[in-house]
C-alpha cells in the first residue's frame, strides 16, 4: 500500500494519480482480509488486530475520498474546457 502511495505522490498526471491510489486501495482490502482471517480463525485475538483493522478502515476512507476529489475536479475541469472551445468557436 505504502508504496502505492508513494508512486501517487510522482505521479505525471491526474489518471496516473487515480491509478496509483486504486492501486493501494487494492492492497490495503487484501491487507484488511488477511487481518480479519487472522482472527476470524483464532490465530491472532481480535483486540491485537483490532487497532490495525481501524487504521486500515480510516486509510481506505482517507483514500476513497482522495479518489473520489480527483475525478470529480477532472471532470468539472473537461466540462470547463469544453465550454471554453464551443464558446471559441461561435465567437468567429
Amino acid at each position: 500500500m505504502g508504496a502505492h502511495y508513494r508512486e501517487a505522490g510522482r505521479a505525471r498526471s491526474d489518471a496516473e494519480f487515480v491509478s496509483k491510489l486504486e492501486g493501494a486501495l487494492q492492497e490495503l482490502d487484501e491487507t484488511q482480509y488477511w487481518l480479519e482471517l487472522l482472527v476470524e480463525s483464532n490465530i491472532v485475538p481480535a483486540p491485537r488486530l483490532d487497532p490495525l483493522l481501524r487504521e486500515a478502515a480510516e486509510l481506505t476512507a482517507i483514500l476513497v475520498s482522495s479518489v473520489k476529489t480527483v475525478k470529480c475536479c477532472r471532470k468539472h475541469k473537461d466540462q470547463r474546457t469544453h465550454s471554453e472551445r464551443r464558446r471559441k468557436h461561435t465567437d468567429r
